[in-house]
């Protein structure tokens, strides 16, 4: 049995689907002064749309970010706050 015949959809491509639009009040800003790289911000992403391999190196492609917080939470060095969408 094939998965069309048992009405399971084939993904989409997740760059075609740029979730940012989705964000209504807050965005992450990465201030990059306190960063140790410990890629917990980047793990915890659930848009995966976090970059980044050095200290104070790690962006957000707004283009995808949803504006849950995640990543602000989850910093141990607090370097991300998040703002307000302007």
């Amino acid at each position: 049995m094939k998965a069309k015949d048992i009405g399971i959809a084939k993904p989409g491509s997740s760059k075609a689907n740029k979730t940012g639009s989705w964000r209504i009040e807050s965005r992450p800003k990465f201030l990059q002064k306190d960063c140790i790289a410990c890629n917990m911000c980047l793990l915890i992403c659930p848009e995966g749309c976090i970059t980044g391999k050095e200290k104070n190196g790690y962006i957000c492609d707004y283009a995808y970010c949803k504006g849950c917080g995640n990543c602000a939470v989850i910093c141990p060095k607090d370097d991300i706050d998040m703002i307000r969408e302007e």
